[in-house]
């Protein structure tokens, strides 16, 4: 087996994150106008395992492929490839319909993604194992649609993504794959749907931005209906005026998987619900008791509906955010939130502690702890104009 994802030392890797070890004489596709192959279906059909196909910077109207092989890495080269559906999908599922095993996609940016049934997307994942990294999926009936093995999802955004029925997402993972990782990412303006579905057995969403801004209508910010294991660690979650759903975070309700370990940790986050009342958390899992853990919750509504352990979390209307009105949601030093946490330990041999946090847009830095935790997905940090 050639790349495979697996804890080390604490740390989760992803499918990318191992040297390919399979094909030394791997080649490298060039796609673009003045290219060998002009369009990157053409490099689809051409590839073989293990290659590397660098797609130019441009725009790619009604080019759609099916990925077969293993082990490639496909990405856009000075500037993102965008990969405008223009009414055409491949095999009616998605821009790129991805088979193959082991793949990594980067740097690539997809839109306009319609099919028949209406759950087009940018990407439809068939095969085992992906890694999306510094992607942007907008406009689409979904984002990313499917998965298997393990699907990793980093330094990416999704946007406006939802054929409007509620049926279809930002990002949809489906029940066949084993471990979803989401970070560094922003997800935001679902058309109906959710920011975040996933179905996985493993769900490891750490330290991204997820929200309703600016002016969309999601259902749940998050949502896990099969339960399962699900860190949610460093994020910042945001609910808008108008939701279609009044829950920012659901966990279990179609019914547990009966397969895989269960729990549901939720530590470190920050939650801004700018509705006039709701669910932070809903826990339906019966079995499960949700470790909800140095949260902040701002705005109205219940922190936890379901079986919950709760312990220093903030309730309230302003912790003094640097800018609730422009989403910058780090501490001033007034706020009550500093070393207001405790040390959430770990869940079997995952650190619940945040090591990072999020920086807009699409990034990751270290978080600075300083003996106690602060609450919420900022450490306070004092800068030159304080």
């Amino acid at each position: 087996m050639c790349d495979i994802a697996r804890y080390r030392s604490g740390a989760l890797l992803g499918v990318g994150a191992l040297l390919f070890m399979c094909r030394v004489d791997a080649a490298t596709l060039h796609v673009g106008p003045t290219r060998d192959y002009k369009l990157p279906s053409q490099a689809a059909a051409a590839a073989r395992d293990g290659d590397v196909v660098e797609i130019d910077a441009g725009t790619y109207e009604g080019d759609v492929a099916v990925w077969r092989r293993n082990r490639l890495t496909i990405r856009g080269i000075g500037g993102k490839a965008h990969l405008v559906a223009n009414g055409n999908a491949a095999e009616d599922k998605a821009i790129w319909v991805i088979k193959g095993r082991d793949n990594i996609v980067e740097n690539v940016e997809f839109s306009g993604a319609s099919v028949s049934d209406q759950n087009g997307a940018g990407i439809r994942q068939e095969g085992e194992n992906l890694t999306v990294r510094h992607c942007y999926f907008h406009d689409n009936e979904n984002g990313i649609l499917g998965g298997a093995g393990e699907v990793v999802v980093e330094f990416s955004e999704f946007a406006n993504n939802g054929f409007g029925d509620g049926q279809s997402h930002n990002i949809y993972i489906t029940h066949h794959t084993r471990r979803f990782v989401l970070r560094g990412s922003y997800t935001h303006g679902a058309n109906v749907g959710h920011n975040v579905k996933s179905r996985a057995r493993e769900n490891h969403i750490l330290n991204n931005r997820i929200a309703d801004e600016p002016g969309g209508s999601p259902s749940y910010s998050i949502d896990l209906p099969n339960g399962g294991l699900a860190h949610i660690i460093g994020n910042v979650i945001h609910q808008g005026p108008d939701p279609e759903n009044n829950t920012l975070l659901s966990y279990g309700a179609e019914g547990a998987r009966s397969e895989g370990s269960a729990g549901l940790y939720v530590v470190n986050n920050t939650f801004v619900n700018d509705y006039r009342g709701g669910i932070f958390v809903r826990n339906v899992a019966k079995d499960v008791v949700a470790r909800i853990v140095n949260n902040i919750f701002m705005g109205a509504g219940k922190i936890a509906v379901g079986p919950a352990e709760l312990q220093a979390n903030w309730n309230g209307t302003d912790p003094w955010f640097v800018a609730v009105g422009g989403a910058d949601y780090r501490l001033t030093r007034r706020s009550p939130a500093i070393d207001a946490g405790v040390n959430p330990g770990k869940a079997v041999e995952f650190d619940l502690a945040p090591s990072q946090e999020y920086v807009h847009p699409l990034g990751l830095r270290p978080r600075r702890n300083h003996g106690k935790l602060d609450q919420g997905a900022y450490e306070f940090v004092v800068t030159g104009g304080e």
